[in-house]
């Protein structure tokens, strides 16, 4: 078995290296998780006049609230009059009040992206001329803080309990029936049910909050509450509640129905079955019989066919509103999430199902090699169906390959790949250890019905089939094993006899009830010695462990991707960024308007000392003239550096420099007015950036002034 699956691996690495390259190759624009893209008046611009409103334009559709965009004047004050509007597509507008004096005025905004993440950001623009400003906006927005925090964990804990709750009920019914009526695996399903539900109640409460001021004391704003339940995102919080309360009904039937035991005994119950005097009556009990089965198999059909559409319902709830909806191909996209949730549940939720069967199953219910054969088909179909999904996904959200390293959720995405590889590999020991596992017979050291031991001949076998050194181990373990037994049976039986030969009626009842409870304990060691005397289910047992912590983190890496800007839309937006940018500091001509400089920079401080500055200068012409400077890093954004400054030389007419010390707007952004150049020409504009106490360098470039 196991030589047959390394040409499946090896078959499913080269088609996902193929297909992820031509899809990659080829990749088309597309959006999710919103970005500003554009602004008018633009960052950082001086207009003339005070503008009648302030346009923002998105990435995407956004939700937007009164108070989403917000315009502070100098002092701190609003002066916009709330109520944003979409005008048309991704953009949206704010009116101004009239008659605003000069000054430069920050546009503050947090709105909600269409996936249900969280955006804010914040830029300046000046009316006139810039002027020094109050305002300090925070970088941190409203899901960086304590309820962010909590919003994080309870995805984490709703993705895990989605995965033990729908991973643990397909274990049972697809791999190991008889699992349903074992307590540990359904107190495992239980609480993945009970996490997910407690989990999305409290996502839900933090919702509003999560979007909007991001502050503990709105958690239970119950207007808040209102908002939300009126968004995308609220009513797939509580459309999970309504399927929930289908879950726990499935969960009902598959731990009570289904856990029952036949009442017509079978050739497993360890007894002779009962002779009938009738033929009659043994026609009746093969009526019963044979019709008992046919129930069993219609509950069975009709638990995985309601299993299946509730299961897919909740994956659906978290499909339909984040990053699958929106973007490109949506209609494609929320079925693939669908089927990428779903197959995540059926490998690491049976995983976990089989660790705490194979450490908590009882002797009489042990988990046997087929069961375990079992899970490896269903675990191995469940990556095959990652793979392709996976594909489909990482193209949709990363779109080049340069994403996979440029961006944020390319490196999460890189380490989630990694921790698949790692848990694929681990998986390939666990079957392995299910091959040795399948050479010795299921019930190598078990019990009768009637309480005796079982044959040991299993042990000659498997010493024949290659494992002497197991079966010696084995062996030593099972002798102890029933030394032990031994000694635990006679103490049972003397204080049994102990207790019959003196005490009245009541203290016997009493004795009885203790050694009930001796005779238990004892039964449950010996059960324990028994589960842990196989070496081979030891070492299975320790790699689906390994298997099951690996899972956890790879669970906390994939809730950190749902909550992060896809690749795609980030760079996007650096090139929507990037493009504004140049076509503001394009030369409107010589001596006729502003002229843009940009000037790349190494303070020899490592990638912290590297970015790019660049000087506006309008109307670069003789005389007055207002200069803004700004600083960015490699990353393309504002970069807090101590000190600018900024002297103008003309060599021709042995003028200069001329020191100009701007003042400090905000983070990466410096203004100065007055700067007086008297003659025109070619003048050698010099800045000096220093990034530290030590780190500086000085960068220069010509301008024609006219």
């Amino acid at each position: 078995m196991t030589q047959t699956i390394a040409p499946r691996v090896r078959t499913l690495v080269l088609l996902f290296l193929a297909v992820t390259g031509a899809l990659l190759a080829g990749a088309a624009p597309a959006s999710a998780h919103a970005a500003l893209t554009g602004s008018d008046p633009e960052r950082g611009t001086v207009v003339d006049t005070a503008p009648a409103q302030i346009s923002l334009t998105f990435s995407e559709q956004i939700a937007v609230s009164d108070d989403a965009v917000r315009v502070l004047d100098p002092q701190g004050k609003r002066v916009d009059k709330g109520d944003p509007v979409n005008p048309s597509g991704t953009t949206y507008a704010v009116r101004l009040l009239s008659g605003l004096p000069d000054g430069t005025y920050t546009v503050a905004y947090q709105v909600v992206s269409a996936d249900s993440h969280p955006v804010a950001g914040a830029f300046t623009f000046s009316i006139g001329a810039p002027s020094e400003t109050s305002v300090s906006v925070s970088a941190q927005g409203s899901d960086d803080g304590l309820v962010g925090l909590l919003y994080g964990f309870g995805r984490y804990v709703s993705y895990t309990g989605f995965v033990v709750m729908v991973g643990g009920a397909a274990f049972v019914l697809a791999c190991w029936g008889r699992g349903s009526g074992v307590r540990p695996v359904q107190r495992l399903v239980v609480s993945g049910w009970l996490a997910l539900t407690v989990s999305t109640l409290g996502l839900l409460l933090l919702r509003g909050s999560y979007t909007t001021s991001g502050k503990a004391g709105d958690v239970f704003d119950l207007s808040l509450l209102g908002d939300v339940l009126q968004t995308k995102t609220g009513a797939a919080l509580v459309s999970r509640l309504l399927l929930l309360a289908a879950a726990a009904l499935f969960i009902a039937v598959l731990f009570g129905a289904h856990a029952r035991p036949s009442s017509a005994p079978t050739a497993d119950d360890g007894a002779a079955r009962p002779r009938n005097d009738s033929e009659e009556a043994e026609e009746a009990e093969e009526a019963e019989e044979a019709e008992e089965a046919e129930e069993k198999r219609d509950l069975n059909f009709g638990l995985a066919i309601g299993g299946t559409v509730v299961a897919a319902g909740l994956a659906a709830s978290w499909a339909m509103s984040e990053h699958a909806s929106q973007g490109l191909q949506p209609g494609i996209a929320m079925p693939v999430d669908v089927v990428h949730l779903l197959a995540v549940a059926a490998w690491l939720g049976g995983l976990t199902a089989l660790l705490v069967a194979l450490f908590r199953a009882p002797a009489e219910t042990p988990v046997g090699r087929d069961t375990v054969q079992r899970f490896s088909r269903l675990a191995f179909g469940s990556v095959i169906a990652l793979v392709v999904t996976g594909i489909y996904q990482s193209w949709r959200q990363l779109g080049s390959w340069s994403a996979f390293t440029d961006t944020r959720y390319g490196q999460l995405l890189l380490v989630k790949i990694g921790l698949v590889s790692v848990l694929v590999g681990v998986a390939s020991l666990s079957r392995r250890w299910t091959a040795r596992l399948a050479e010795v017979p299921a019930e190598k050291a078990g019990t009768g019905a009637s309480g005796t031991r079982t044959s040991d001949a299993g042990e000659s076998d498997t010493g024949e089939s290659g494992s002497g050194k197991a079966s010696v181990s084995a062996g030593r373990t099972a002798e102890a094993t029933d030394a032990q037994d031994a000694s635990d049976r006679q103490d049972a039986q003397g204080a049994q006899a102990g207790s019959e030969a003196g005490g009245t009626t009541g203290a016997g009842s009493v004795r009885a009830a203790q050694l009930a409870r001796q005779r238990t304990a004892v039964e449950t060691a010996r059960q324990k010695r028994l589960r842990d005397a196989d070496p081979h289910r030891s070492g299975l047992r320790r790699s689906v462990l390994a298997e099951a912590g690996i899972a956890a983190v790879l669970l906390a890496v994939t809730t950190m991707l749902t909550q992060t800007e896809p690749g795609r839309t980030e760079q996007e937006a650096r090139a929507a960024g990037a493009s504004s940018s140049s076509s503001a500091s394009a030369p409107t001509g010589q001596g006729t308007g502003a002229v843009t400089l940009n000037m790349p920079f190494d303070t020899g401080g490592g990638k912290s000392g590297q970015g790019v500055v660049t000087i506006d200068l309008e109307p670069a012409r003789v005389g007055d003239n207002v200069m803004h400077v700004y600083v960015e890093g490699t990353d393309g954004r504002p970069m807090d550096i101590p000190e600018v400054k900024v002297a103008f030389t003309l060599s021709a007419q042995d003028i200069g420099p001329l020191p100009v010390t701007p003042d400090r707007i905000t983070t990466g952004h410096w203004s100065a007015s007055g700067v007086q150049l008297p003659l025109a020409g070619d003048w050698k504009v010099e800045v000096t950036v220093r990034t530290s106490d030590v780190d500086q360098v000085t960068v220069s470039k010509n301008a024609q002034i006219g």
